[in-house]
């Protein structure tokens, strides 16, 4: 006779505990999946062993015993670890975080490669050879892959320098050393030439591909290779890192300044924080590679908890992209007040002339951002989210970007009934329209996630845009991330200011991360590119330092501020929000558990109640309470978060929901 301790695959509050059975099977071990009978009606539901011991323990209730044993799946003992250790950081229930590490097992029937719309090239298949710097950066990777011991590296590069082909070569050494790895990209829709690298280099008999976009069908069939030891190289999206590989020798996180990293539905994890928990466990080494590091990772590596290695040249020794910064306000004041300043739209007519290719960036969806009556200030709004709606002119309505829902543009304002409605704000789809105004001999396409929405519409957009058959690219933030193309001359970034004023703490950092970014797409070839920023405020610093391509002048500054207010890195912030139909409630409720925070914790801040920036969501009203607190103090403050769950749980009459976010990359 077994005992067990096991965790019940029921996704609610009240019964987010560990179980203890008995068990007749004497093979049972941690990880197995079994059928347990729970509850007053002994319904049979599924189970994870996290425990097994041999004493009876000293329980007053008689024990149930398991029914069967899965003898087809097991999780390893490393997975069960890490899900315990996600439980405990992200305070999400146990079964979400064990099902982070499960197949969805909905596919048995056949079903396509996932690697079908991804284009291959021959000059791929072979290395190249590196350059000084490259050569220098990988022979340190090297060196730390052959120790065999847990480490992390910051591997700092300029935009066009090369990681991939380091990352490549790494992985090469750890498969020759008969170990696994992972590659993180921030979206696989988005890299599609990292994924066609990969697959070129090491053949798809080798490589798995797991990401959201898979069909529960293609998720299982890939879940089977890596399991079954059929693939020893994983790639995909943040959920790729709980790959079920039990011999990981290095995980690379690309582009690891991606929000995306970070989950924003429950189990809320960090995916650079899970795979640090995993590669310790493995002794691996994990890679971070970016031309733009988060502000808390290059931070890191300053104090030597990770290490760094630069790379400060491009691969070609093309120099960096010649960067303007243009004042808007001035182009105004000088009479200009269309979309492209004068500076942009001569620059774009040059590199035209000169059979190169122009990118234009908005990091803004539809054609106008919001409309509004000139008379009252009436705004339309989603009904169910209480945001601004977007005006699509394609659509001919507003549209949520949220959450999809429509509404026709109003002749007359429904407040006041005048018929002055005013559309205001720049979108990706009125940029589109001015180039192809300005420049009609010009082939111009845009790209955002409303114009890609057919199956293989982005790869078929890239394409032709890599045969030179685009001139112009107008695009969001999918323009910004893993292209590389060498015919691009100019990048026109056309309003710098949409990301540096949305009201959160990295403003500033993710407005020099994303123009600096986009600016890495120009000159990638043989002829320096250049880069046109225009912006309302030419003086921000993010801006300054971008123009310059100066990182560490960026951080110096940065690090300061984020000190002086105690931002993280020197501090951890928890976002809980609180949910309802009934607003008043969620009032009570988010004031009621403030105050309970506020008393409980000594020297920490709680900020709030207050609405929250997406205040209504789905029908829900949403209140938040924010708690900036020292590391040091992460320990207490889960302590009372879980209490005030539990109360939560078992108590009747407060808000319908409660929701923890540990360090969130957005508060609305």
């Amino acid at each position: 006779m077994k005992y067990i301790n096991a965790i019940v695959d029921n996704n609610t509050n009240a019964t987010d505990l560990i179980y203890t059975y008995a068990s007749d099977f004497d093979d049972i071990c941690v990880g197995d999946r079994v059928v347990v009978p729970f509850s007053l009606g002994n319904r049979k539901l599924d189970a994870y062993v996290v425990e097994v011991f041999d004493e009876k323990p000293d329980l007053s209730k008689r024990l149930k015993h398991v029914e069967s044993v899965d003898s087809e799946f097991r999780l390893s003992e490393e997975a069960m670890r890490t899900a315990l250790w996600m439980h405990k950081r992200y305070l999400c229930r146990y079964i979400e975080a064990i099902r982070c590490f499960t197949p969805n097992t909905a596919g048995k029937r056949k079903t396509k490669a996932p690697f079908e719309n991804i284009e291959l090239f021959e000059e791929d298949k072979l290395p190249k050879k590196l350059n000084k710097e490259q050569q220098a950066a990988f022979d340190k990777i090297e060196s730390s892959i052959e120790e065999g011991k847990h480490k992390m590296i910051l591997l700092h590069g300029v935009t066009g320098c090369g990681k991939t082909e380091i990352y490549l070569q790494a992985m090469q050494k750890v498969i020759d050393a008969g170990k696994n790895g992972i590659v993180l990209v921030p979206e696989i829709s988005l890299t599609p030439q990292l994924v066609s690298r990969l697959i070129s280099r090491f053949g798809e008999g080798s490589v798995a591909i797991l990401h959201s976009k898979l069909t529960p069908a293609q998720r299982a069939v890939q879940y089977k290779r890596i399991k079954s030891g059929e693939v020893n190289l994983v790639i995909g999206a943040r959920s790729a890192i709980f790959a079920p590989f039990e011999n990981i020798g290095l995980i690379i996180l690309d582009e690891e300044h991606e929000s995306s990293y970070k989950s924003d539905s429950s189990p809320k994890y960090d995916a650079i924080e899970v795979a640090t928990k995993r590669a310790i466990d493995h002794k691996a080494l994990v890679i971070l590679g970016s031309a733009t590091p988060s502000i808390n990772d290059y931070y890191r590596s300053e104090k030597g908890l990770f290490e760094r290695i630069e790379i400060k040249s491009r691969y070609n020794k093309t120099p960096l992209p010649s960067v303007e910064i243009v004042d808007m306000s001035k182009e105004a004041r000088n009479g200009n007040r269309n979309l492209f300043s004068n500076a942009l739209a001569n620059e774009i007519k040059n590199t035209l002339d000169d059979k190169k290719q122009v990118i234009l960036f908005l990091n803004r969806r539809g054609y106008n951002s919001y409309i509004t009556c000139r008379e009252c200030g009436f705004v339309v709004t989603c009904s169910d989210c209480g945001i601004a709606m977007p005006y699509h002119k394609d659509l001919n309505k507003c549209l949520c970007h949220y959450c999809g829902k429509g509404a026709p543009l109003p002749k007359v304002c429904p407040e006041c009934g005048s018929k002055i409605i005013g559309k205001y704000g720049v979108g990706t789809q009125q940029v589109e329209e001015k180039a192809i105004e300005l420049f009609p001999d010009a082939k111009v396409e845009r790209l955002d996630i409303d114009s890609i929405k057919k199956k293989g519409e982005l790869e078929a957009v890239l394409k032709r845009f890599r045969n030179h058959k685009t001139d112009i690219l107008v695009g969001t933030q999918l323009v910004a991330k893993g292209l590389d193309f060498d015919n691009v001359g100019l990048v026109g970034i056309v309003s710098a200011d949409v990301s540096l004023n949305i009201p959160d703490f990295r403003s500033s950092e993710r407005t020099f991360q994303l123009v600096t970014q986009a600016a890495g797409r120009s000159g990638r070839g043989e002829l320096q590119g250049k880069v046109i920023i225009q912006s309302y405020n030419p003086e921000a610093s993010a801006l300054i330092y971008a123009k310059k391509h100066d990182y560490e002048g960026f951080y110096d500054n940065e690090i300061k501020t984020r000190k002086a207010v105690c931002y993280p890195p020197f501090s951890d912030i928890y976002q809980l929000v609180v949910s309802d139909a009934d607003e008043h409630k969620v009032k009570q409720t988010a004031d009621k558990y403030a105050k309970f925070l506020r008393n409980e914790l000594n020297d920490v801040s709680v900020l709030g109640p207050t609405a929250n920036a997406l205040v209504k969501q789905s029908g829900m009203f949403r209140y938040q309470i924010l708690i900036k607190a020292k590391q040091s103090q992460r320990k207490e403050v889960n302590s009372k978060i879980e209490e005030l769950k539990k109360y939560h749980t078992n108590s009747k009459g407060e808000a319908k929901l409660i929701t923890v976010d540990i360090n969130p990359f957005s508060y609305i």
